[in-house]
């Protein structure tokens, strides 16, 4: 018995679901990171994106051995095909994966880097996929350090933050001029309106202004909203975030 579980795990299937496990553990790695974050994507989403993908990588390699090709070469009986191609579909269909990840932060790109983490966990599933391991475990260390160093780099040399997006929800009066007057305060106190949506209550005879704009680093958004207030005809204001 002893013989037989030592052959096996000395078989392809075996070395096929170690890779697996090793797929299932690197992008753990990396989506534990992204799931501190409470991102779109986090820890099972990249987990099965890895496996998925060196899953794919394996059926590429060994899914197909038993084809020979119908027309050969004399002297070249070796069965010749591509095992690039299915990798290449993969490379392709993570795309869908990832557009969505950013479509569901709605307006804002925040969703960007969770698109990309989950790319380049589909490589790396494809490298543990071809027996790539020192190279896989070195892009996800590398993925990490990224994810997570770099990101301390930006703030200290100040790369991120120089804008802040924010969705505000304005309700006016609905009288003449009265968004141009919204406009153009938000626009001098260095607030760029990036979309507007405007809903109109005959009943109440005002208007809901939804605005998804982006501020200045020096801009205090206490101070907008004060400046708001002194507008002829506003009301309020919600779900500033």
């Amino acid at each position: 018995m002893f013989e037989n579980i030592q052959q096996y795990f000395a078989s392809t299937e075996a070395h096929m679901l170690l890779r697996l496990l090793l797929s299932a553990i690197l992008g753990g790695c990396v989506g534990i990171e992204r799931g501190k974050g409470d991102r779109p994507a986090g820890l099972r989403t990249h987990v099965l994106v890895c496996v998925g993908s060196t899953l794919f990588m394996l059926v590429s390699i060994f899914g197909f051995g038993d084809t020979v090709p119908v027309h050969t070469v004399q002297d070249d009986m070796g069965v010749r095909r591509d095992s690039a191609r299915i990798a290449a579909q993969v490379v392709s269909g993570i795309g869908f994966l990832g557009a969505g990840t950013i479509i569901h932060e709605g307006l804002s790109i925040k969703g960007l880097t969770t698109a990309a983490t989950m790319w380049m966990v589909s490589a790396i599933g494809l490298a543990v996929g071809a027996g790539m391991y020192v190279v896989s475990i070195g892009s996800t260390v590398l993925t990490l350090i990224v994810l997570t160093i770099l990101r301390n780099w930006e703030k200290f040399m100040g790369l991120r933050g120089k804008t802040s997006n924010r969705f505000m929800v304005v309700r006016v009066k609905n009288r003449q001029a009265i968004v141009s007057d919204i406009i153009n305060y938000l626009t001098l106190n260095g607030v760029k309106l990036k979309s507007l949506n405007v809903k109109t209550d005959d009943k109440n005879a005002t208007l809901l202004l939804e605005m998804f704009v982006k501020y200045n680093p020096e801009v205090d958004n206490m101070e907008v909203i004060s400046g708001l207030h002194s507008i002829e005809g506003f009301m309020s204001i919600e779900n500033v975030k």
